[in-house]
């Protein structure tokens, strides 16, 4: 008899529909917290998630892996400042996931993440020395093309792009290379942009006008819980999903963040738009379709070590 194919959890693909749908919808928030800005939502933010996700580790009862990370820490402190600059690389993420939707700049950040799995293609053959499938290629092709559309006919790639497909690479390498890839190092790295937090709020005070304006409240509060149940989603369907049907997956948010921006916040879709997104979508259809012919996997037990858990 042939061996079945293991079924797959519905749970995790609704884990990881839901969690891209969850930080689509956080993309809407920051327009909606003005007159606060974006270094004031960050603030706010980043203490939220703290708390929330302090919650999250507690009821499930992963409290050990923080502990085995502050273990390796004092071992080896030079971890230390690793961490703070995996902080720094993950903050400034977070600070633009909050200052595009405000200035404007939706789309140009949501193809920043249309980019990036094929920029991680590129980097897999750069850092890694991995060979790139036929698939993969043409993948690559279609990223350039869609890149040197936007050089000629739409002026360039603009800062938010270029941050978010550039800096992220960094921060999942550095993360990678000293194995900080973890629900706890992340915790860690937003407990280390506390004290960002409280410089920023105590230099522009507004709790005042927070506490004056119920809207504020909400809106943080929904934003930091929002931002730790994706997170928990996130991590909940990279262990229970085949690696394959997880990278497909992961396809989704992007493809979100550019109908949110559209539709949502409002921004305009220019002819350029079209010659630039078309290729870059036509490469990432090619990464999952090469995902999707391949055999079907295991659930991928340590997938929260292969998978960078990095949201914004």
């Amino acid at each position: 008899m042939n061996a079945r194919t293991p079924s797959v959890p519905a749970s995790g693909i609704v884990s990881s529909v839901g969690s891209s749908v969850i930080f689509g919808t956080i993309f809407m928030i920051p327009p909606h917290l003005l007159p606060l800005d974006p270094e004031q939502i960050l603030g706010y933010r980043i203490i939220a998630m703290v708390a929330f996700l302090a919650v999250f580790f507690c009821v499930a009862r992963i409290w050990d892996q923080a502990a085995a990370l502050v273990g390796r820490l004092l071992a080896t402190p030079h971890l230390i400042g690793v961490l703070g600059v995996d902080a720094a690389l993950l903050g400034l993420q977070l600070w633009l996931f909050g200052c595009a939707p405000q200035s404007g700049h939706g789309l140009d950040l949501s193809l920043g993440y249309l980019i990036l799995p094929l920029v991680m293609v590129v980097v897999s053959v750069v850092v890694y020395r991995e060979e790139l499938s036929r698939w993969r290629i043409a993948a690559v092709f279609c990223a350039a093309t869609g890149v040197a559309a936007a050089v000629v006919v739409a002026g360039g790639l603009r800062w938010p792009t270029l941050l978010v497909a550039l800096g992220f690479p960094l921060y999942f390498i550095s993360r990678r290379a000293f194995a900080l890839d973890s629900a706890a190092a992340q915790l860690f790295e937003l407990s280390a942009m506390l004290p960002f937090s409280v410089f920023v709020l105590a230099a522009r005070p507004s709790l005042g006008t927070v506490i004056h304006r119920p809207r504020l409240i909400v809106g943080l509060a929904l934003l930091g819980l929002l931002s730790a149940v994706g997170f928990a989603l996130y991590l909940m369907a990279s262990r229970v999903l085949p690696f394959s049907l997880f990278g497909v997956l992961s396809y989704v948010e992007p493809v979100l963040l550019v109908l949110v921006s559209l539709t949502f916040l409002g921004e305009p879709w220019q002819l350029a738009d079209t010659f630039v997104y078309i290729p870059i979508c036509a490469g990432l259809v090619l990464l999952a379709l090469e995902s999707a012919a391949k055999e079907p996997a295991a659930p991928n037990e340590d997938a929260s070590r292969q998978v960078d858990s990095a949201r914004p």
